[in-house]
């Protein structure tokens, strides 16, 4: 119970015996003094209800305004790994490309290898095939001189 209603004069009951002929007017008066007092206990508990209300209201606006920032946080944190997401897919497709490619030119610097060694040999035959050509014109030559 609110302490300034128990504190104001007008608020306060008298309860003082009264003669028998003027019980109907105490009476009445005491039935007013009851209707004031609740009356004024329904303001307060108007005023506290209002109060009340407006609180709640403005604490479901609140929650309801945290709600949408966390769900525009939530979208852009999404955001953010879904964008790393295909980063990483497009790294890992170039990562892969790269590796064929490297894969492809080892190949070639492979083939290159064992053509340039077969091109080694090729030389190496021809130049003991010279070889033989020219000792065999010498001896021609030194036979059709000696002879």
């Amino acid at each position: 119970m609110d302490a300034s209603l128990l504190s104001n004069k007008e608020n306060l009951l008298d309860f003082t015996r009264s003669s028998p002929s003027g019980h109907g007017g105490t009476l009445l008066n005491l039935v007013f003094q009851a209707a004031e007092l609740l009356s004024g206990l329904e303001e307060k508990v108007r005023e506290a209800e209002a109060r009340a209300q407006s609180m709640c209201k403005s604490a479901a606006e609140r929650a309801e305004l945290a709600e949408k920032r966390l769900e525009i946080a939530e979208k852009a944190r999404r955001d953010v790994i879904n964008n790393a997401e295909r980063r990483l897919q497009d790294a890992s497709r170039a990562l892969t490309n790269a590796e064929s490619r490297i894969a492809a030119a080892e190949d070639k610097v492979i083939a290159l290898e064992f053509r340039a060694q077969s091109a080694e040999a090729q030389l190496h035959e021809a130049k003991q095939a010279l070889v033989q050509v020219e000792e065999a014109i010498r001896e021609r030559l030194l036979n059709e001189k000696e002879g």
